[in-house]
Order: C-alpha cells, then structure tokens, then sequence
C-alpha cells in the first residue's frame, strides 16, 4: 500500500472555508498537497497554494495531524491555518492548465457536512478554533 504526505490548508473568510475538489469528484479537500522529499511542510504548503490558485499566502499555526485510509493509499494530513488576500468570498480559479481539473467553492462552517469535506475530522475541526488536534480513520 502506498504512504503519502500531505500538507493541508485552512483559509478562511470569516466562517467561511475554502474548499477544493475534483470537478468531477463527489467530495471536497482543504487546498494543499504532496510534501517533496527534504520540503518543509510550511514551504510546501505556500507551493501548493500557489500552484492552485496562484496566490502567496502565508502560512500560520499547526491544528493538528490527520492519518486517513483511502482504498489504495494512506496518508498522513499536516493541517495549517493559511493568512491570505484573496477578495472577500471571490472564487478563485485555478492559477495552471495543470490544476484546471480542479475547482474552488467557499463553504460555510455549518455547511461543510453537506459538500462531503474529507478526511472527515476536519469537519468538527473547522467548527472548533482549538490547535494541536490529531485525528484518524483507520481502526
């Protein structure tokens, strides 16, 4: 089974979350993404955005660690709150034809059950503005 390493991205507008899916995808992730080999995480993490939605970002606090089971993979989840100027609930595009598979939506907190966020610990902990969290879905 393979391993990955992910770093994960809170941005928010109020109680809002930025969310991101695959445009023929039935869930939505925190933007983010594979942290290279010798890559810090926080580096990653403004790499990735930027990639994304071509913005610079700037990346804050740790929240915490998830592990998740996919079908062919499991992962280890960094998640970081992210400092950003995108204009207020505008939606961004993606920034590469790389990324054009992609697309962005601004949920509310209350919301985030209903557009299937995964892994899901991030749902409660979207909700909660506690740090150091670690969460996993594997029995």
């Amino acid at each position: 089974m393979k391993f990955h390493y992910i770093v994960r991205g809170i941005i928010r507008d109020g109680e809002h979350v930025l969310l991101c899916k695959q445009k023929d995808g039935d869930y939505t992730f925190l933007l983010g993404g594979h942290i290279d080999f010798g890559e810090a995480a926080k580096v990653a993490l403004e790499r990735e955005i930027k990639e994304e939605i071509g913005a610079d970002v700037s990346v804050g606090e740790f929240r915490g660690a998830i592990e998740n089971a996919w079908e062919d993979h499991c992962e280890i989840s960094l998640v970081f709150d992210v400092s950003h100027d995108l204009s207020t609930l505008d939606t961004p595009q993606p920034a590469s034809p790389a990324e054009e598979h992609l697309a962005f939506v601004w949920v509310h907190q209350d919301d985030l059950q209903l557009h299937n966020l995964l892994p899901t610990p991030l749902i409660d902990w979207l909700k909660d503005e506690s740090h150091c969290n670690w969460a996993t879905t594997i029995d």
